[in-house]
């Protein structure tokens, strides 16, 4: 058998998994539109988890649901051999992104809901690909084990993180995921790790003018927390970031606030940095209290580790990426002309591609040719719960162009997007994850050499739930 012979043969399984997602493309564009048209936000996405739920339970999955304790998260699993390996599938909307698929600002229910960042995509993407590795362990063509691990609430307090102090990992060899984005690459990068806190001050109220002597202002505490805060930043590393958001101030100007709260959010590289930080940030905290002789309650409301990359897992993304065909049609290519267009200057975006490939991007709608890891070695300045999977389990991550070319997420553009244009990179997605599970399926050697990188980076420290004890995510998001 010559080489070329040799190389059909091993491509032909791959081609097998990409035909049946094809063989899907209008099933998955309807679950992916009825998500979209029915947005709904962290903690409250039944409706989003039960349409995803339910075609796997048509596809034979047997499903766990309110894993975490978080009644919308599921584990859905196909088989009972080893290997076994899984993917992620979020599918919380953002508050007040409401947008009509159209090329202009046009909310649907102003101040409603909509998916900004793509998570009506992303579950159904990595559902695709489930479907399709399920379908080869019934042919025959792999034996082992997928699992489908429906996410919710990543936009608030993480539900992966809670799903992982459930234990709902521990048994995965591999997890390869990914999030839409505006172009097709592997990551090879981290990002900052963080902590939440809602900080509560209680004084006494009193009137402001008539007998201010008799009033202990909670908003005062408040405000010398966050000057306190301000006079840290000089003496952090530069990658620290602190952000804060009064949500209770007082009730009228002429009563002293007998009650005020502040949110704060602190990220950094690592783990042991964001709790050293969080400490100060604490102890401003009481500082400030003791000044404005008030009361100071601190409840931690969520917490995430950085992303520990898996450069095995991403070598192999990368590879089934040109192997993956965009099915990207016409009127989806002229519909991201014209919101490309609404964006106006993306110089600013295109800097995140290595340079060689900027001038082809600058030109197109929609970059679809897919790109070594732009993020290698790099810690990006974003968060997500996918960190504390990664801290468990080997976890290999890519982006997939489902907007157009410098395309922000979190914005009416990106919305837009969504609903049509989206789906072709939806679908090169699923064809990327089913490809990649079906190598660390088949390939044992390629399991080995992702599960020693893992140990060997996970090795520096040893994963504890940054989660406080007993946390609830309900309560604390609803904080």
């Amino acid at each position: 058998m010559s080489e070329r012979e040799r190389e059909r043969e091993r491509e032909s399984p791959k081609q097998a998994l990409f035909d049946s997602i094809e063989s899907e493309r209008e099933r998955l564009k309807t679950v992916a539109r009825d998500i979209w048209e029915r947005p709904e936000v962290a903690l409250r996405e039944t409706e989003s988890s039960e349409r995803l739920q339910s075609v796997l339970r048509e596809e034979g999955f047997e499903i766990e649901t309110g894993v975490g304790g978080i009644e919308t998260a599921f584990v859905a699993r196909y088989g009972d051999e080893d290997p076994v390996v899984g993917t992620m599938g979020e599918f919380d909307a953002l508050p007040g992104m409401s947008q009509r698929a159209t090329a202009e600002r046009d909310p649907v229910d102003p101040g409603g809901p909509g998916h900004g960042c793509g998570h009506n995509l992303f579950g159904v993407g990595s559902l695709g690909g489930a479907l399709a590795v399920a379908r080869a362990i019934d042919r025959g063509d792999l034996s082992g084990s997928v699992v489908f691990f429906g996410t919710p609430a990543e936009e608030a307090g993480g539900g992966k993180v809670y799903m992982v102090r459930d234990g709902a990992f521990d048994d995965v060899d591999a997890i390869v995921s990914w999030h839409p984005g505006w172009y097709n690459a592997p990551s090879k990068g981290s990002c900052l790790a963080n902590d939440a806190f809602d900080f509560t001050f209680v004084g006494e109220t009193s009137h402001a003018a008539a007998a201010p002597e008799s009033g202990r202002s909670a908003l005062d505490a408040v405000q010398l927390m966050n000057t306190g805060v301000e006079y840290m930043r000089e003496h952090v590393s530069d990658a620290v970031r602190i952000h804060y958001v009064v949500r209770n101030g007082g009730t009228a100007a002429n009563v002293v606030p007998g009650e005020a709260s502040v949110e704060y959010l602190v990220r950094a590289p690592e783990r042991d940095e964001v709790e050293r930080v969080s400490e100060w940030v604490r102890d401003v905290a009481e500082a400030a209290a003791k000044m404005t002789r008030t009361e100071v309650e601190a409840t931690k409301t969520a917490g995430m580790y950085g992303v520990l990359p898996n450069h095995t897992i991403a070598d192999a993304i990368r590879a089934n990426m040109e192997r993956a065909e965009f099915p990207l049609d016409d009127d989806q290519r002229a519909f991201a002309g014209e919101l490309r267009e609404t964006l106006g200057d993306v110089e600013g975006a295109l800097g995140e591609l290595p340079e060689s490939e900027r001038e082809a991007a600058r030109e197109a709608a929609m970059f679809t040719r897919p790109i070594d890891a732009p993020d290698e070695d790099e810690t990006g300045s974003y968060s997500t719960d996918s960190g504390d999977v990664s801290w468990n389990v080997p976890l290999g991550r890519f982006t997939a162009a489902t907007w157009p070319v410098g395309t922000p997420a979190h914005s009416w553009q990106a919305v837009a997007a969504g609903k049509e244009v989206g789906t072709a990179g939806m679908e090169f997605a699923a064809k990327t994850i089913a490809a990649t599970l079906a190598d660390l399926i088949a390939d044992d050697e390629l399991r080995r050499r992702a599960r020693a990188e893992f140990e060997e980076q996970s090795a520096s420290h040893e994963y504890e739930s940054p989660l406080p004890d007993g946390a609830d995510p309900y309560e604390l998001v609803s904080r």
